[in-house]
């Protein structure tokens, strides 16, 4: 008896119309072939690749999920926490340094107890452009209970293209 094939081998086929609001365009003039790559190489390095839900099979766009980046408290972005801390928040070390303005403490603790999930939804227009929407977020490590309180909206900054694309790659072993 066969095991049912991932995702990635269907081999989408049918690109989306245009690009959708939230994605990133990443390369022009690409290909299926580039897609097929991305999904296969993705499958190989043990992240979940899936269709989208409400996408038929054909449709050139999967979800690539499980890729995790420790030590990524640089990334951070601040100012959306600034802005939750403001209505009150549970006092801890390293928020009370952010508030004073130093991001540094706070930066120290993501790196030691939290991974960043990096999670991508990735098409190809039939524009022949690469697209990709990110869904990052800092998670606690597994092996370690939270260091900081929980509810706190804890974002990455906006990445740049490049950026976005070189993480990509190596969610997926290409880089």
């Amino acid at each position: 008896m066969t095991s049912p094939a991932p995702a990635f081998a269907e081999r989408p086929t049918r690109p989306v119309a245009g690009k959708p609001a939230g994605y990133v365009g990443l390369a022009t003039y690409s290909s299926l072939g580039r897609l097929w790559q991305l999904l296969a190489g993705a499958s190989r390095a043990g992240r979940q690749v899936s269709a989208v839900r409400g996408d038929s099979p054909d449709t050139a766009r999967r979800r690539i999920a499980g890729y995790e980046l420790p030590g990524a408290g640089l990334l951070l972005d601040p100012a959306p926490l600034l802005r939750e801390l403001e209505d009150g928040f549970t006092p801890h070390p390293a928020l009370v340094a952010l508030l004073a303005g130093d991001a540094g403490p706070l930066r120290d603790v993501l790196n030691s107890d939290y991974v960043l999930r990096l999670d991508f939804v990735v098409a190809l227009t039939s524009g022949r452009e690469l697209i990709a929407r990110p869904e990052f977020r800092y998670l606690p490590r597994p092996d370690r209970p939270a260091a900081l309180p929980s509810g706190l909206t804890l974002r990455p900054r906006r990445l740049g293209r490049d950026e976005l694309h070189l993480l990509l790659q190596r969610a997926c072993g290409l880089a």
